[in-house]
């Protein structure tokens, strides 16, 4: 079986970082996941060595031809999101894209997808400072500054560097499945999933541990708890504070609700009921904490864009492939 192929733009100025999400999930071979991986091509526009930030060169004997012929190209940001796409990268974009790759941005990145044309009457998403530009610069975007990353089937953008992380989990999931991406998850010592639509910019801080540990205490029981009815008084129990308090130090340090969290991990257990059983969707629904099916298949729809059944028969057709 060949392997799913992916690209990535190395560019003069960059930080290593921007590559180093890419490199990390899709080109590190993890020998204990019983998985075929991904055959990962870190590419130039030139064949000149670049400047890396901290004074390291990179050379790569890939450029834009292979660039364009991967599975699943990236471009991890723009040396200037001001500055104007080079036309031999534009081209490469839209060779990609029209022979059906999937197409992802991370942080500035998007303006090298919308120089392209890629982003038209999309919605997407950049690093929250740089959206105000993208939409001036691009008023056929539907820009939105506030999610984590927008996935549009094809074409995909997330926001500020350390997003690109839950972008590239994301994607191992629709590839590979929810098992998968969470031990992914575990040896990068991450969270496996925050929901692109949770927020990218929190305006107070995250809490010091000593504020934090009760949180994170109620969140380690509501996960074993899922199947169970769940309110803020029994988060609030389990921290040790009272529902007000608790709801304050939440979203401090969430950046959600307790109840669009909830929400979120009922789908993903939903997810990996669906991916590695047979049970039927009410038994499902009920073991992930949902009141009813429809309420399951709500959610999953407003996540994930389909229906419970059609994911699990969309998963198991990528597998027999």
């Amino acid at each position: 079986m060949p392997r799913p192929t992916v690209s990535v733009l190395a560019y003069d100025g960059m930080t290593a970082f921007e590559a180093g999400i890419v490199i990390e999930v899709f080109g590190l071979v993890w020998p204990d996941i019983d998985q075929p991986w991904y055959e990962l091509k870190v590419c130039t526009e030139t064949t000149d060595p670049i400047r890396v930030l901290g004074g390291a060169t990179l050379s790569s004997p890939y450029g834009l031809d292979e660039f364009a012929a991967a599975d699943t190209v990236v471009i991890p940001s723009v040396a200037d999101p001001r500055a104007t796409t080079s036309p031999e990268l534009v081209e490469a974009l839209r060779h990609a894209h029209d022979r059906g790759a999937r197409i992802v941005s991370i942080c500035s990145g998007a303006f090298a997808l919308a120089a392209a044309g890629l982003l038209d009457h999309r919605r997407a998403t950049t690093h929250w400072r740089y959206a105000g530009l993208l939409r001036e610069r691009y008023p056929a975007i539907d820009v939105d500054p506030e999610p984590l990353y927008t996935d549009d089937g094809d074409v995909l953008t997330s926001a500020g560097c350390a997003a690109g992380l839950d972008l590239a989990l994301h994607l191992v999931r629709k590839d590979l499945g929810a098992t998968v991406a969470n031990a992914v998850a575990r040896r990068l010592v991450i969270q496996p999933y925050r929901t692109g639509g949770q927020a990218q910019y929190i305006e107070s801080p995250i809490p010091p541990e000593p504020d934090d540990a009760p949180v994170a205490r109620s969140l380690g029981w509501a996960l074993e708890h899922l199947a169970e009815p769940i309110g803020v008084p029994d988060l609030a129990k389990h921290a040790g504070l009272s529902p007000r308090t608790y709801l304050r130090h939440f979203v401090r340090a969430t950046g959600t609700t307790p109840a669009k969290w909830l929400i979120a991990q009922r789908v993903q257990a939903a997810v990996a009921m669906l991916e590695t059983g047979d049970a039927p969707v009410d038994e499902i629904a009920t073991a992930a904490g949902f009141a009813t099916a429809v309420t399951l298949r709500h959610h999953f729809a407003k996540s994930l864009h389909t229906s419970p059944s059609a994911y699990r028969r969309a998963f198991r057709d990528r597998r027999r492939h």
